[in-house]
């Protein structure tokens, strides 16, 4: 496929995936994430044929430009829209997939040292929200969902949705029956899980106290009772 082929599904994902995008020509003329990507595909052919030191001077040109850094060596497929993307960072083995969708402040980014595959692989169809961390040589499995702030540290499977820190898996979808998928959703609420753990241990308390008032109910022996016992037993031992 030819690059300005390339180029214009890029343009029309950023129309059809953004609602303030109003005409193709606001979109090519100010819109930062299909800028950078319009140069790294450039970039990425010079960098396959070896080409030196030019495609890094103009990855951080663009850089400069956009605030959007992408190494030549990332592989990115059709269709992916970096939205915003002030302070995207992707890394040199970065593998990205068809139509996938990138807020700003992501990082794709590696943990080794070794020349080797050490960035993440996107499927087709990831969306990884606003200032979420993708870290190491992991796989994100296709229409998978990264949340907003999330740092994600081991693959993740296909059309699951992950938030938190580190990130865990918080949505999934299960074979229902042959025919149709069933999604088993349950979004993190922190506020409402500390209130609602702190309920249960209140709960947890009042049974305990209740139960330890009883059992002292059982046993107790009111001071005056116990004195009358002690005077007739004396009593009796007179006897």
């Amino acid at each position: 496929m030819g690059w300005l082929t390339t180029i214009k599904e890029d343009i029309r994902a950023a129309r059809d995936r953004d609602p303030a995008a109003r005409n193709w020509i606001e979109i090519l003329l100010a819109y930062p994430g299909v800028h950078a990507l319009i140069v790294h595909r450039f970039v990425y052919r010079l960098n396959r044929i070896q080409t030196p030191i030019l495609p890094r001077v103009m990855s951080h040109f663009m850089r400069f430009l956009t605030g959007i850094e992408i190494h030549p060596g990332a592989l990115i497929g059709r269709r992916c829209f970096i939205d915003h993307g002030m302070g995207v960072v992707i890394g040199e083995t970065t593998i990205i997939g068809d139509d996938c969708h990138l807020y700003q402040g992501v990082t794709l980014g590696g943990t080794s040292t070794l020349q080797e595959k050490r960035h993440p692989t996107l499927e087709e169809g990831v969306v990884v929200g606003a200032g979420a961390k993708i870290i190491g040589a992991v796989t994100i499995g296709a229409q998978a969902r990264i949340g907003a702030g999330a740092v994600v540290v081991s693959s993740v499977p296909a059309k699951a949705t992950v938030v938190g820190v580190p990130g865990h898996v918080v949505a999934f979808t299960v074979p229902a029956t042959h025919t149709e998928n069933q999604t088993v959703e349950r979004l993190p609420d922190p506020e409402w899980d500390r209130i609602d753990a702190l309920e249960r241990r209140v709960k947890e308390l009042e049974t305990l106290m209740s139960s330890s008032e009883d059992s002292s109910s059982e046993v107790f022996v009111e001071p005056n009772q116990q004195l009358s016992s002690i005077r007739d037993n004396d009593h009796n031992k007179e006897r």
